[in-house]
This record gives C-alpha cells, sequence and structure tokens, in this order.
C-alpha cells in the first residue's frame, strides 16, 4: 500500500524564509592600483562608473552644438551615428515583446539629438571650409557626396529627396499613426483588463505576487505606447529639420561662396550642393533606419516571439502557397517579354523550400507519434536515491493490514480525518505544530496491531478490532457485558471490545464507549504530548518566530542574536513543552527571555523566570471546574533539605539528596497525591522557587503528569486552595 501522509498543516503557516548572513562589501586594500598605474588606474576608474556615461553623452552631444569639431572627429562622430541606428534596428528585431525596449522613446530622443548635433557641427564647417575642396567636412560626408550621389549633386537632390519622403511621408507617419491608435485603445481597454486580474484574483485562479506581475505588465504597456504616441513627433520633426538644415546650407553656401570666396555661381552650387547633399545623406540614412526600427516596435504589439520567427513562421505555416508560388513563378518564365532566369530561381527555391518544409512536418509527426507510444507504454518507476535513506519520519504509524480498513472509512471515524483534527487541536492547545503524520502498512505486524514511532523509534503500539468498540469504566468496577476483556492501550486501563449491537446499552450505562479510531488517535496524542520537546527542531523554532506578527518584529531583531541565539530559544520552550506548557503565547515569552538574559544564561534559570512571566496562564490551566487552584504543599523542613542538597554553581547545580531520603519524599508525595485523587481534586505540588527544577526532577520520575509550580508562578489574583502538605 502507498504511504500516505496527512502533512496538511491545521494552521495556515507562511512560507519559510531562509536568513542567511548579512553580505558585508569587501574593501581593496589600501594603497593596492589596477596594473599599469598612472594614466591606466584614471581610465579604469572611469571605466567602472557606468552611471555617469549617459550624462557624459547627453553633455558631449551639446557640445557639438556649440564647438567646433575637427574634421577627424566629426568622421568619428558620424560612424557612432550610423552604428548607434544599427544597432537600435537590430534590437527590435530580436525582442520578443515592444515592452523589452520600453526606454526606446527615449533611445529615440537621445538619438535625434545627436544626428542634429552632427548637422549643426557639419554645417560649420561646410560653411567655413566648404571653398577648401570636397573634403572640407570629412570623408564621411564625401564619400557619402560622391559614393551615393555620384558625384552629381542634382542626383544627390533627388536621392536625398525620396529619402526624406520614404522616412517622413511612408515611416514615420504609419509608425506615429499606429503608436497613437494604439494609445488610444491600450488605455481604453485598461479599466476591463484591470477587472479581468481582479475578478481572476478573487477566484484563486492567480495569487497576490501573479495580480501585481499583471497589473505591472498593463501599467508598463500603457504607459509605453503613450509615450511612443509623443516619441513619434521626434522623427517628424528631425525629417522637417533635415530638409531645413539642408535648404540652408545650399543657399548659405552659395552666397558664401560667391560674395565672400570669389567663386562662380556654377562652381559655388556645385561645391556647396554636393557636401550638402553629403551631409543630409549621412544623417537621413540613420533617421530612416531608426524610424524603421521605431515602426517596427509599434506594429510589432500583438506579435509573440521575436521579429523573424513570427513573421516566416506565420508566412510558411500554409504549404500549399509555396507551391503554387512556384508554379505562377514558372509559367512567367515563359513569356517572353520577360527575363527567364530571375522567375526560373525564384521557382526552383519557392519549390525546394516547400518541398523541405513538408518533409520535416512529416518527421515532426513521426517524432509525435513515437513520443505517444513512449507514454503510452508502462514505464518503470526510477529507482529513489540513496540519500532518501537517510531521511527520518518524525511521527510514524504503523498498521497490520486488518486495519487497512481505518484510513479508508467514509465515515466520521475517518482516521486521517481524527489526525488533522488533532494536529489542530494541538496547535491551538499547545502553539506546538504537530510534524506530518506518516501513515504505513506492515505485514510483519499481527493482523490488528498497530505502533507509533517517534523518529522512527517505538514508542507505543495496541491491538484493535476494527468493527468493535473499546469500552471503559469510569468508576474502575468490571464492566458486565459480554465482549472481550483487553488492556486499554494509552492508559492501562481494564477495557472490553464489544460488538455495535451493546453500544447504545453501554451508554445507557454511563461508561465510555470509543471507536477504534479514536483510540489509536488518544494513543499518538499522549505520545506526542511526551515527545514534544524532542519533536520541536531548529527548524521548527525558526518557523514559529518568523510566523510572529510584524508587530512583534522588533522584539525578535534585538533579541535574536544579540542577546541569545535561536538555539537557546529553542531549549526554552523544549523545558516549557517538557512540562506541558502551551508556547502559544510566544511574544510573552521572548519578552520574558530578553528580561532574564540581562542577569544569567544559564538556560534553566531563565526558563523560570519564563514560567513567572507566564503565571496567569499557569494558574489558569491548573484550576478545577470552580476557578480554584488546588495545590499541595511542601514543608518548611523538605525545603529546607532540598536547598541544602543542591551543591554546584550555574549550569554544574545538581541534587546529592541521600537515597533514603529521596525514598521518603518519593513515599510521602505519592501517599499525598493518591488522597486528594480519593477526594476527587488533581492538585499541583507548590514548592520555592529555587527548588521548583530539582523537585520537579524527582517527581517526573513516578508521577511524570504531575505539575509542580513555585510561588512565583502562582498569579496574584488566582484562588488557590492548599488540600494536603507534604
Amino acid at each position: 500500500m502507498a504511504d500516505t501522509d496527512t502533512s496538511q498543516s491545521a494552521a495556515a503557516r507562511p512560507v519559510e524564509t531562509t536568513i542567511g548572513p548579512d553580505g558585508a562589501p569587501v574593501s581593496a586594500t589600501a594603497g593596492a592600483a589596477p596594473a599599469g598605474g598612472g594614466f591606466g588606474a584614471s581610465l579604469s576608474s572611469l571605466a567602472g562608473q557606468k552611471e555617469l556615461a549617459l550624462p557624459i553623452g547627453i553633455l558631449a552631444i551639446l557640445v557639438l552644438l556649440l564647438v567646433p569639431l575637427p574634421t577627424p572627429l566629426l568622421d568619428f562622430s558620424l560612424s557612432v551615428s550610423i552604428t548607434f541606428s544599427v544597432i537600435i534596428l537590430l534590437t527590435v528585431v530580436m525582442i520578443k515583446s515592444p515592452t523589452e525596449l520600453n526606454s526606446f522613446p527615449t533611445i529615440l530622443l537621445i538619438a535625434t539629438m545627436l544626428r542634429l548635433g552632427l548637422n549643426v557641427a557639419s554645417t560649420r564647417l561646410i560653411l567655413s571650409e566648404g571653398h577648401t575642396g570636397p573634403d572640407a567636412a570629412g570623408r564621411v560626408i564625401e564619400a557619402f557626396g560622391s559614393f551615393v550621389a555620384g558625384g552629381n549633386y542634382v542626383i544627390g537632390i533627388i536621392v536625398f529627396a525620396i529619402l526624406v519622403i520614404i522616412n517622413f511621408i511612408v515611416i514615420t507617419k504609419g509608425a506615429g499613426r499606429i503608436a497613437e491608435v494604439a494609445a488610444r485603445f491600450t488605455l481604453d481597454a485598461m479599466p476591463g483588463k484591470q477587472m479581468a486580474i481582479d475578478a481572476d484574483l478573487s477566484s484563486g485562479l492567480i495569487n497576490e505576487d501573479e495580480a501585481k506581475a499583471r497589473r505591472k505588465e498593463l501599467e508598463t504597456e500603457s504607459s509605453f505606447f503613450g509615450a511612443m504616441d509623443g516619441a513619434s513627433k521626434f522623427v517628424r520633426g528631425d525629417a522637417i529639420a533635415g530638409i531645413l538644415i539642408t535648404f540652408i546650407n545650399v543657399i548659405g553656401g552659395i552666397i558664401i561662396g560667391v560674395v565672400q570666396q570669389d567663386m562662380s555661381m556654377g562652381d559655388a552650387a556645385e561645391v556647396y550642393t554636393l557636401l550638402t547633399i553629403g551631409d543630409g545623406l549621412v544623417s537621413q540614412i540613420p533617421a530612416l533606419v531608426v524610424s524603421t526600427g521605431a515602426g517596427l516596435l509599434v506594429t510589432k504589439a500583438g506579435v509573440s516571439g521575436k521579429t523573424d520567427e513570427a513573421v516566416f513562421g506565420q508566412l510558411s505555416q500554409y504549404r500549399p502557397i509555396l507551391w503554387i508560388a512556384a508554379g505562377l513563378l514558372l509559367v512567367m518564365c515563359f513569356i517572353p517579354q520577360l527575363p527567364a532566369w530571375p522567375f526560373a530561381m525564384l521557382s526552383i527555391a519557392c519549390g525546394v523550400t516547400a518541398f523541405l518544409l513538408q518533409r520535416q512536418d512529416r518527421a515532426d509527426q513521426a517524432a509525435a507519434e513515437i513520443a505517444q507510444i513512449g507514454e503510452d507504454l508502462p514505464v518503470a518507476p526510477p529507482e529513489e536515491p540513496i540519500s532518501t535513506a537517510l531521511q527520518i519520519d518524525l511521527i510514524r504509524l504503523e498498521l497490520g493490514y486488518g486495519l487497512l480498513p481505518l484510513i479508508n472509512a467514509n465515515d466520521e471515524h475517518k482516521l486521517t480525518d481524527q489526525i488533522k483534527a488533532l494536529r489542530r487541536q494541538i496547535a491551538g492547545d499547545m502553539g506546538f505544530v504537530m510534524p506530518a503524520v506518516r501513515i504505513q502498512d506492515n505485514l510483519q505486524l499481527p493482523a490488528n496491531t498497530y505502533v507509533i514511532r517517534i523518529k522512527e523509534i517505538e514508542s507505543g503500539r495496541g491491538e484493535l478490532r476494527p468493527n468493535m468498540f473499546l469500552v471503559m469504566d469510569p468508576r474502575g468496577e468490571k464492566i458486565a457485558l459480554p465482549g472481550e476483556s483487553t488492556i486499554e492501550p494509552t492508559f492501562g486501563l481494564p477495557a472490553m471490545w464489544i460488538g455495535d449491537s451493546q453500544r447504545e446499552e453501554a451508554m445507557f450505562r454511563g461508561l465510555t464507549v470509543v471507536d477504534p479510531s479514536t483510540v489509536v488517535v488518544t494513543h499518538l496524542t499522549e505520545l506526542v504530548k511526551e515527545n514534544m520537546a524532542e519533536l520541536l527542531s531548529y527548524a521548527e523554532t525558526q518557523k514559529l518566530v518568523d510566523e510572529l506578527p510584524e508587530s512583534q518584529r522588533k522584539l525578535v531583531d534585538d533579541l535574536i542574536p544579540n542577546q541569545i541565539n535561536l538555539g537557546g530559544i529553542q531549549r526554552v520552550l523544549q523545558n516549557l513543552l517538557n512540562e506541558r506548557i502551551s508556547i502559544r503565547d510566544l511574544p510573552t515569552i521572548l519578552e520574558g527571555i530578553s528580561e532574564a538574559v540581562g542577569y544569567t544564561r544559564n538556560v534553566s534559570q531563565i526558563t523560570e523566570h519564563v514560567r513567572a512571566r507566564l503565571a496567569r496562564q499557569l494558574s489558569d490551566a491548573n484550576a478545577n471546574e470552580q476557578g480554584v487552584v488546588p495545590l499541595i504543599t511542601l514543608s518548611p523542613e523538605w525545603e529546607q533539605a532540598f536547598l541544602d542538597s543542591i551543591v554546584g554553581q550555574g549550569d554544574e547545580q545538581h541534587l546529592a539528596m541521600a537515597p533514603s531520603k529521596l525514598q521518603e519524599f518519593i513515599g510521602l508525595t505519592r501517599n499525598a497525591f493518591e488522597r486528594a485523587a480519593m477526594s476527587g481534586e488533581t492538585p499541583a505540588l507548590l514548592v520555592g522557587p529555587q527548588t521548583r527544577p530539582f523537585v520537579r526532577s524527582v517527581v517526573e520520575r513516578f508521577r511524570p503528569v504531575t505539575v509542580v509550580l513555585s510561588q512565583n508562578e502562582i498569579h496574584p489574583k488566582a484562588k488557590i486552595k492548599t488540600v494536603d502538605q507534604i
């Protein structure tokens, strides 16, 4: 049978957080410098200041508007502008979602300012040095003017005009319109999307963190398209500025050439027009590249994945279209007026592409069928790693095969449900989260036997009759019912198993009747309470501290680890649980520890101080139905005897009382509690604060459940009654 793990926690528990060590910054050794020293060290220092790169770059662009540039530096700056525009375009092609580049409006503004600054710098060189030759404004502008324009300023003007029309009318205007519509639709759809997120959160489809992430994504998307709507005006203004600058350069250059440089009208027009057209081309081409990137970005709003994957994947998903295109191109090869070789090559390319894609589809389909067959085949269970053999079940319940119906029952006596209720009860009563209980079948056990193991060590066992009820007489008298006599496994009381037919009669006689599942749960409850101190691990202590409300965080931060470590708190809590004292009021316990560590580091003394802080809780827990705390007091002679027997200092203190004296004390104590029990009382033993730990260490050996209190642990408002004295 597979293991059944009732590991659902009774109380809501936050996710465990691991607090790592504080990371301290490592400082460099005094006097250390990078290899190379001097200027090299300065460069290394500047290179590390990444946050200064953008402000310095923007200041450099502004300097271009005011300071004349030498031609080599202008050539370098124009090369930077071209490279920057190409990087922007390729980045836009590779991203999967527009919001991955939500800084694009800022990038667009910087690129536009860079081109305008270079336009001003090149205009200054063209107008001042244009008469010296075609390389007056640098080799880059000369190359664009001679190569792109073919050395003819008329052709250059036409090419420049075409580029401006493409950029200004086609790309920029279309991208701006798409950005405007996308921004409007995004803002209009925001309330509906926000309501959808709230609905998913309310229905439990998403958690709070996922809702925050989706709201953040929605906010980023709306801000991005709104910014792109405005950023498109940068490109539009850049194109208009390019036209005006070119017109001013041509007119100004002709005037300067004719009036100041004594050039003829034709020579001045040719020289300054070629230089101006070269300057316009070297500015408009990067502008066209960036505008194309902006258009790709805003048109990508409804496309998922990289641009190349989306475009090629969607164009090629209908295979017959490629075959039709190949056939059409092949027909066009036979039209006499058309050249045959371009259409023939394209027809072959379309046909080969369609064939390869269809073959890939068949291979993918075959692989999917093989994978499906492999999933349908029975798979051998993977071998568990050896490390699993090192894991220990903190609490394990082993059942004989005859008791398996207890965990498969469909009524209110189902064992797993009762164990879950037990974990909830212990958490509420003791403040201790009971570990998960692993239920296993054990074929080596007799059919009706169960075994309870604590940390894999047998702590208790018993015999059950699955279809019968266990009956006990609270008065201790003999049970006069037909059945099977037995011993109750938890407390060792005489009991009897009876059938369902005698159940009502037993209840009518005032007998205690319990089902088999309740017998197991009662036995498990007592064993857990006996071993709570051992079950409270370091990790569980950390969880209890982490689950404290936010208002207690200051207390925890001041206490751990400055005054005491978590292990010390664990030992104090274990001492309390060992005497079955609830640790649910953890803030008060931590306050008591904080007070005690001011004068002692002894865990026993800290525990005694905490017990005094819990006086109200201890008095209420030991009060009877009338609200009175019954007590058996220790005589002054015995108090002095115990004080005289304490030897050692600090953690070395121990009790050194003569064995005969101890036997006398044990006998007197047993007799006193038996007299109290005969009178119907369950008293606590009241002793002095200094002797309480040592008296408790003696009493727990023969009466483990006996409560031993000191005078400091009796609340001033508690009602007390002395029933006997030792």
